[in-house]
């Protein structure tokens, strides 16, 4: 009997079907994609951001009363039509922000996240492909439920003899304005849960920030009579991010004396400033803690 002589060189393990594939940014887009598709809360998610922009344009546009159609101008048609296609996004923002939140503290809560890790050492491929991938479904979702809700607000104002032209500039940007905000908004929170690492606190944050910080200075101002609080206000994501999602008219009202008021363009920095310091923050967090 012969002994099998092993050929390889003392000390060498034996070869992994694994050598040689490495771990691609693309590929990790692709990863997270699945997992973000295949959860229940996604398509719950994503079916309540369409149902509620689409149901509150509906419902605006069938109850609100025109006593001389003929009479309206025609860029007053286009402010009731935009009013009617995106009033929803106040309440659809909130369900962006519970999406975005877990997205990334459904894995800390299920401790997927070992293993998502595991597969991606570097941790910010991983981090900021969750980031790409929940953006772009919700720039994207909510884009088609702005446009569905213009066309069912423009179905119901023609029924009534209220022509308005809804490609427009001045009503597709707001439409495409809103759809930007809840994509940017869904950010914010998605980096919150990284932060805090917390369903229910990186939810309690981020509707804080969005509902009850508002109230909060509005009664302040209210109170104190101070301007500078009220000048505060315009300065939160979602009084900022209003800005995007606005109707524009030809004429720009004239601002009182010492009151801070955006335009588009100041609104979206605003809002890309409370995205990035918590997405910097998240990725530095991400990166130096232990799972």
């Amino acid at each position: 009997m012969t002994a099998t002589s092993d050929a390889r060189t003392p000390g060498t393990l034996p070869g992994s079907p694994l050598d040689g594939i490495r771990v691609t940014f693309p590929g990790v887009l692709r990863s997270e994609w699945i997992k973000l598709r295949s959860l229940r809360s996604t398509l719950w998610c994503l079916g309540l951001v369409v149902f509620i922009s689409v149901g509150f344009s509906a419902l605006v546009a069938g109850v609100y009363h025109v006593e001389n159609v003929a009479a309206v101008p025609v860029e007053s048609g286009r402010q009731l039509q935009v009013l009617a296609a995106t009033v929803g996004v106040s309440f659809s923002q909130l369900v962006a922000a519970v999406l975005g939140v877990l997205v990334i503290t459904g894995e800390y809560s299920t401790g997927m996240i070992r293993s998502t890790f595991s597969a991606v050492p570097g941790r910010l491929a991983a981090y900021f492909a969750k980031l790409i991938v929940l953006a772009l479904v919700v720039f994207l979702v909510s884009a088609v439920s702005l446009a569905l809700s213009a066309l069912v607000a423009t179905a119901i104002f023609s029924s009534r003899g209220l022509h308005t032209d809804l490609f427009s500039g001045q009503v597709l940007l707001p439409l495409l304005g809103g759809a930007c905000y809840l994509a940017m908004i869904s950010m914010l929170a998605f980096s919150t849960g990284a932060i805090v690492r917390s369903s229910a606190g990186g939810i309690a944050t981020v509707l804080g920030v969005l509902l009850v910080l508002p109230v909060v200075l509005s009664l302040t101002a209210s109170l104190t009579q101070a301007k500078w609080v009220d000048n505060m206000t315009q300065f939160l994501p979602s009084q900022a991010g209003a800005k995007l999602y606005a109707f524009q008219p030809t004429h720009e009202a004239q601002v009182p004396s010492g009151t801070v008021s955006l335009d588009v363009w100041q609104g979206l920095l605003v809002l890309a400033a409370w995205v990035v310091v918590p997405l910097v923050v998240g990725a530095v967090l991400v990166k130096r803690r232990d799972v």
